[in-house]
């Protein structure tokens, strides 16, 4: 399995396996309710409190899916004659919830991905006095690059600007014991709002926002996706709070993972495979062509080895890729396999020597 973003091996873990037995022993299979009906338990208002503590913020407030997140946050914290300005490569749930505020006669702008002379070109041009939330992911998913945030925050403080930053992809990956993307640069207390979901390192499901209480409050007050939807099951509420207990113990999860995918990504480059410098587990070896992804990857899942085709339109022309991602329960024989394997379709089809 290189293709997971099950980034600590966690969704098989016994005290996760445990904590949703349990759950579901105590509790039932769901609430029945949103959460201001039948949908709100201990475990709810436990796991919000540990996740604020893990990541510095006053509150959370969970959502049913990471999905559902942007949309309940976006629409609803952005008025009609405000701003949001999201980065091109953000992931869809933040484009789905740029789209809801837009149909709120909110201005949604966009700037080049991880550009921030774009980023600056477009706030100069807005008033300095209308609300501006500035929308990033904090590791893209699809090329596992890292945002720019020391300068995104320079720049927003310069315009006055909100910040908010998904960390579906850096939570457990980057930061203080997996703390995320404001925790790797010491700019935990610049970051207005950390969004993130429980289907990555969390090994469960749901998304969660962390921010000030005064935010967090009204959140639960108008968030429609919150309020009209149904809350998060005992179970995977349960399992992302064992997984949550499981990384603080456990901080050298996250650099094991870190060395994981630093060594298959030289791996590839040794190879002559086309890759991106990073540090996070995400590791594309780009193809440029879709048909050439899609036989590649049809011929390492005959080969037994599985990862993701990722093509156009979905990515940039000529960025065509199989799209790899590693755990930290990788050991090397897994890695020296995929690499194997990788090495002898690309000979085979040409692609390398």
């Amino acid at each position: 399995m290189a293709g997971s973003n099950n980034y600590h091996g966690l969704t098989i873990h016994p005290k996760v396996l445990e904590a949703a037995h349990n759950a579901l022993k105590q509790y039932g299979t769901g609430c029945s309710g949103s959460r201001y009906l039948t949908g709100t338990l201990d475990l709810h208002i436990r796991l919000e409190e540990k996740l604020a503590d893990f990541l510095g913020k006053e509150a959370v407030l969970l959502y049913s899916t990471g999905y559902q997140t942007p949309q309940g946050i976006i629409p609803t914290l952005a008025q009609k004659g405000e701003y949001v300005i999201s980065d091109k490569d953000n992931h869809a749930s933040i484009v789905a919830g740029n789209l809801m505020a837009k149909g709120s006669f909110v201005e949604v702008k966009r700037y080049q991905h991880n550009d921030m002379e774009s980023l600056e070109n477009v706030l100069k041009a807005l008033p300095l006095e209308v609300g501006k939330l500035v929308v990033s992911d904090g590791v893209f998913s699809t090329t596992g690059e890292i945002v720019n945030l020391p300068e995104l925050v320079k720049i927003c403080k310069k315009y006055n600007a909100r910040i908010m930053i998904d960390d579906a992809h850096s939570t457990g990956v980057i930061g203080k014991g997996g703390r995320g993307t404001a925790s790797e640069f010491g700019l935990d207390k610049e970051v207005d709002m950390i969004m993130g979901t429980f289907s990555k390192t969390f090994a469960s499901l749901g998304g969660f926002v962390g921010s000030e209480k005064s935010v967090i409050n009204y959140l639960k007050h108008h968030s429609s996706s919150l309020i009209f939807s149904a809350s998060p099951t005992p179970a995977s509420v349960a399992a992302a709070e064992a997984a949550l207990e499981i990384l603080k113990a456990e901080p050298e999860r996250v650099t094991r993972l870190a060395k994981n995918a630093a060594k298959m990504r030289k791996g590839f480059k040794e190879m002559g495979f086309r890759t991106l410098e990073g540090r996070t587990p995400v590791v594309p070896v780009i193809l440029g062509d879709d048909m050439l992804v899609f036989q590649f990857w049809r011929k390492l899942f005959d080969a037994g080895v599985f990862v993701n085709a990722f093509v156009s339109p979905g990515v940039p022309p000529n960025m065509s890729m199989l799209r790899t991602s590693y755990m930290a329960t990788h050991e090397d024989k897994h890695l020296d396999r995929i690499l194997e394997i990788f090495g002898d379709i690309g000979r085979e089809m040409g692609i390398i020597k």
